[in-house]
């Protein structure tokens, strides 16, 4: 499942940045099961991308298509389809339910892979099991993020998208998270891409590309 961006341009986005970005205003295809770092300091539209490319926004120039199906042709319900079985993603300010336990958060999901363990195993691996039934308004971001990450991986995906997915994790629980990430996205055969501040990020990618 390729995915193929053709002169995309975000309204806002100011045309200097278009001109110094690798993706703004660039022909580009993102092969099925590559892994893709996509890096640029803040303010250069790195949940933009991600939020275009998951079919939140449609605030842009160009066009993209995934696996030959032009973004804009699709149905509300194409999307669903689209989001339930083929995307997943994390997203930077992760958008979970504060008045609801971890747990309930991660029941909410409609469809689980087949590859999706019960939840306490994977909370174990990233050593939040012990918090599955707190409400998540009493965790730390970095227990958020780690609940956040577990539901994005629970459900069926070709490709995963991951905003800053490091950003509130210590050494240890980003190795934690990496493993966990890279061991679900082979078993789903999937593409990534994933947003950074840096160039260089603990999920080592097969391609950089500056925003």
């Amino acid at each position: 499942m390729k995915i193929e961006l053709k002169q995309i341009i975000p309204g806002p986005l100011p045309a200097p940045l278009v001109t110094a970005s690798q993706i703004w205003g660039k022909d580009l295809t993102l092969k099925e099961g590559q892994s893709i770092l996509a890096y640029a300091p803040s303010g250069k539209g790195k949940s933009t991308l991600l939020h275009i490319l998951y079919g939140l926004r449609n605030d842009f120039k160009g066009s993209f298509s995934l696996s030959n199906s032009l973004s804009g042709e699709q149905t509300f319900e194409d999307w669903q389809e689209w989001r339930s079985q083929k995307l997943s993603i994390l997203f930077q300010d992760l958008r979970l339910f504060p008045h609801l336990t971890a747990r309930e958060n991660l029941d909410l999901l409609p469809v689980l892979s087949p590859h999706a363990p019960p939840v306490e195993e994977w909370g174990e691996r990233l050593e939040v099991s012990a918090l599955l039934d707190q409400k998540i308004s009493t965790l730390s971001l970095g227990q958020r993020q780690r609940i956040a990450l577990i539901r994005c991986l629970r459900k069926p995906f070709r490709w995963l998208f991951l905003d800053e997915p490091f950003s509130h994790l210590d050494r240890p629980n980003t190795e934690l998270a990496v493993r966990l990430i890279e061991e679900v996205r082979q078993k789903n055969g999937a593409g990534l891409i994933l947003t950074s501040l840096q160039e260089i990020s603990p999920l080592v990618c097969d391609r950089s590309i500056q925003l």
